[in-house]
Parts: structure tokens; sequence; C-alpha cells
């Protein structure tokens, strides 16, 4: 799958992978919808950055990452 491209499609995978990556319990609380195409690019970020990490990511960044999520969310 090629990210560079931002798609609908390729924002869903992103998305999903992130919460996948962060073990979110309730995973409807974000969801691709909450985002838009214009956001591709920072969502695009956080997943290479969880990537790098290989999901070890410390509870400061998670909760970082959430933060990041919630701010996109909300400026969608």
């Amino acid at each position: 799958m090629n990210l560079e491209t931002a798609t609908r499609e390729n924002l869903e995978h992103i998305v999903k992978e992130i919460k996948d990556s962060l073990k979110i319990v309730n995973a409807a609380i974000i969801t691709a919808d909450d985002f838009k195409l214009e956001q591709y690019e920072e969502l695009l970020d956080i997943y290479r950055m969880i990537e790098k990490k290989q999901g070890r990511l410390t509870m400061m960044e998670i909760e970082g990452v959430l933060d990041e999520l919630r701010d996109l969310k909300q400026n969608g």
C-alpha cells in the first residue's frame, strides 16, 4: 500500500493502524470519519512515529499521541 498518496482509503488504514498500535479499548472514540484528508500529513507523521518505535511507546508518548489526535479531531 502506497501511503504517500492522501486518499480516504489510506486515511482509514492509517487511523486503524494507529488505534491498533495504541490498543485503544473503545475504538469508536476515534474513527477515520473524524478526520479530513487535509489532515492526512499530520496523521501520516503520527503513524510513522509509531511504526518507527515498533509500537513500544511510553505512557507519555501514548498520551501525547492521543492529545494530538484529539486536537486534529476537534479541528476537523
